[in-house]
């Protein structure tokens, strides 16, 4: 049982998180999940965007703008109004050269806790923006991470292992989770195992305690998909630690959090692009703070 709790939360403070992901004009997922799904969680939520998209890139049509030349002068201003952080939040990237920008922020916030969604791909695929050079960069941010928490197509990419597919036996769950902790990682939720028997599993394991102690979060698997689910799931999870609950606690939060949403997601045209609908499900998140 993973019981493990990252940050004792006090009632009357206000964690702060960056969120280093892609702004995304239309279409739900990275900042414009993490912001409001965090913020319900009652953190404050910092973005520091890595790219600009008219809409996400499952989209047939879209325009991506890479910001890492300004992202530098971001920080540095940063720094100079002495903003704090609590926790570093790092999902998409635009360039190889953005690792450095999270790894920058890992040296002037020793004490943030790094949250790690290496967001490279699903289903066996890596998403169009990607290079084998920013896959290979992003697994520099595995070593040291308080939590990661890829699906099994990043994983695979992390550890330089052939894709399984989604139905993966327990021991080879344990074995990939296993070659992550041997990349550094010292919490990890992996993603996505599904034995098409109508349920969605994530299995959460803490390096210290041991793959004997990892614990599998079961959800039920409604018979659709929309984009976003990732982000949204990731988010939820860090609020859900920033509110207090353990490591377990927290990835069924966040596996519940996202099946509700998807609920509600069926009824909205053009889901399956626009992406998961949330918003009426943020209470979940508020609740943990009230």
């Amino acid at each position: 049982m993973t019981e493990i709790t990252l940050y004792n939360r006090n009632r009357e403070y206000i964690p702060r998180i960056a969120a280093v992901h892609d702004m995304c004009g239309y279409g739900k997922c990275s900042l414009t999940a993490a912001i409001p799904i965090l913020s319900a969680a009652g953190c404050d939520v910092c973005p520091v965007p890595t790219a600009l998209f008219s809409a996400h890139t499952r989209y047939k049509v879209f325009t991506m703008e890479d910001t890492t030349d300004m992202l530098g002068a971001y920080l540095d201003a940063w720094g100079k109004e002495g903003v704090d952080l609590d926790g570093v939040y790092s999902g998409f990237l635009g360039s190889p050269d953005q690792v450095a920008i999270i790894g920058r922020l890992y040296r002037e916030y020793p004490k943030a806790l790094r949250f790690v969604d290496p967001v490279m791909g699903d289903a066996g695929e890596m998403y169009p923006t990607y290079t084998a050079e920013l896959c290979e960069a992003m697994g520099a941010l595995v070593d040291g991470a308080d939590l990661l928490m890829p699906n099994l197509t990043e994983a695979s990419i992390l550890t330089g292992a052939d894709y399984p597919g989604q139905d993966v036996p327990e021991d080879e769950v344990r074995a990939i989770i296993g070659r992550l902790f041997d990349l550094g990682a010292k919490n990890v939720v992996l993603k996505g195992i599904d034995h098409d028997d109508g349920r969605i599993r994530n299995f959460v394991a803490n390096r210290e305690e041991g793959l004997g102690s990892m614990t599998e979060c079961v959800h039920e698997k409604l018979p659709f998909m929309c984009h976003g689910t990732g982000d949204a799931f990731a988010s939820a999870m860090i609020g859900g630690i920033m509110a207090g609950l353990d490591l377990a606690a927290a990835a069924r939060l966040a596996g519940e959090f996202v099946h509700n949403a998807m609920e509600q997601t069926r009824f909205q045209p053009h889901y399956e692009e626009r992406g998961v609908s949330f918003e009426l499900s943020l209470g979940e998140l508020t609740n943990l703070v009230d």
